[in-house]
Formats: C-alpha cells, sequence, structure tokens
C-alpha cells in the first residue's frame, strides 16, 4: 500500500529578513539606472534661459546616443572640454544642437537668422527679456563647417552661454576648439520635471525639420 504524501509548509523568511535584500536590489536597480539609462541634472546658469531657468531639473536619457548621432535641435549635456571649464575639475554643460557634423553653418541671413545648410532657422526659443526683446541670434557674424563627428552647439540665451561661438570666438575661429566631440555627450535632456509649475517635453523645434543634409 502506498501511502500518500502531503507537502510539509515550509517556513516563509521574515519580513525584516529579507527587507536588506530588497534594498540591495533596489540600490543596485537605482545605480545602474543613473549609470547607464537615466539622470537628473539641475540647472546652474542663465545660459539656456528660458528654455531652462536656474534651478530648473531635467531628465537626461543617457542611452539613446548609444545606437544614434545627435540631432540638430536637440537639447544635450555633455561633458566640457577642458578649455570650456570654469574649474580644471570636470562639468558638464547643457546646450542645444545648432549643427552637425558636415554641417554649414553661416550668420547671418538678410533677416539676422542663422542658416544651416542653406536653411534660415526661426529660433522662437531664443531668450526675451521682460519687455519682449530678444537676443539676437548671433553677436557676430560667422561662416564654418561642422567637422565630421562633432557638433556645434549654441546656449537659447545667447548673450549669456559659453558656447561654439564664444569659443570660435576666443580661439580665433579654431573650429576644433569651437565644437564638441560626439563622445562627450552624456545623454539627451527630453523634460523638465521640477518645479512642477514648469514641467514640460523638450521636444525639437519644428524649424529644424526643414533644415537639408550637408552636401558634401
Amino acid at each position: 500500500m502506498i501511502e500518500e504524501q502531503t507537502d510539509t509548509p515550509k517556513p516563509r523568511s521574515s519580513f525584516w529578513k529579507e527587507l536588506p535584500i530588497l534594498v540591495g536590489v533596489a540600490v543596485l536597480v537605482a545605480v545602474l539606472v543613473r549609470a547607464f539609462v537615466l539622470q537628473t541634472f539641475y540647472i546652474p546658469s542663465q545660459s539656456m534661459e528660458h528654455t531652462l531657468n536656474i534651478n530648473d531639473r531635467v531628465l537626461v536619457n543617457k542611452l539613446v546616443y548609444d545606437f544614434r548621432s545627435p540631432h540638430r535641435g536637440e537639447v544635450l549635456v555633455f561633458a566640457a572640454p577642458a578649455d570650456w571649464r570654469n574649474t580644471p575639475e570636470g562639468e558638464d554643460f547643457i546646450k542645444r544642437v545648432i549643427g552637425v557634423g558636415g554641417d554649414h553653418i553661416v550668420c547671418c541671413d538678410a533677416q539676422r537668422r542663422i542658416t544651416v545648410n542653406g536653411q534660415p532657422l526661426d529660433e522662437p526659443y531664443i531668450f526675451a527679456n521682460d519687455a519682449g526683446q530678444h537676443d539676437p541670434a548671433a553677436d557676430q557674424d560667422f561662416d564654418i563647417t561642422v567637422p565630421a563627428g562633432r557638433l556645434w552647439v549654441m546656449g537659447d540665451h545667447r548673450s549669456q552661454s559659453g558656447d561654439s561661438l564664444e569659443h570660435w570666438k576666443q580661439s580665433q575661429g579654431d573650429i576644433q576648439d569651437a565644437t564638441i566631440s560626439e563622445d562627450s555627450v552624456v545623454g539627451r535632456a527630453f523634460t523638465v520635471f521640477w518645479p512642477f509649475g514648469r514641467a514640460k517635453w523638450l521636444s525639437v523645434p519644428s524649424t529644424f525639420d526643414k533644415v537639408p543634409g550637408p552636401t558634401s
């Protein structure tokens, strides 16, 4: 005769024994997400006003550029070149991509607009003061071609931004000093999440849809 066997309930681990494991897993996941996927950054300067104001918090996608290069019009975070920094330590900057490798960028057309590959940019995001007076698209004429693998970046608050144009002037027209390497890009800033009253998506302005690819 075969006796029926019954399962004996196994003792359950107590909540307090499991808690350190759960906390450890949560911390590990958070570290991995921050290192490879998403990271928050705060805005310390006026250089992107009023798209981004001082003390705004943005969320940055650190994974997207593992699969493609940056696009014109995107707002991105990058490790600043040594001669862009205020201190010897590494610094992260945030700017808008105006041109990518091969782009011919000129300032300015008859309406004082920057052109990329012959297409003028209408830039509603450029800083305006309380009286509605906008910064100029650029405070100096220039005519450059972005080298392959590099980016021409500018702040939306043009008069307060240490960006590609500023370093082009300081270097007396050295295009390498004026541009940043795609390899230095940390990720794309895609939303403002704090303060709640300023929460918004950082989408690519439609003016960049009209820009043709470089001719050479």
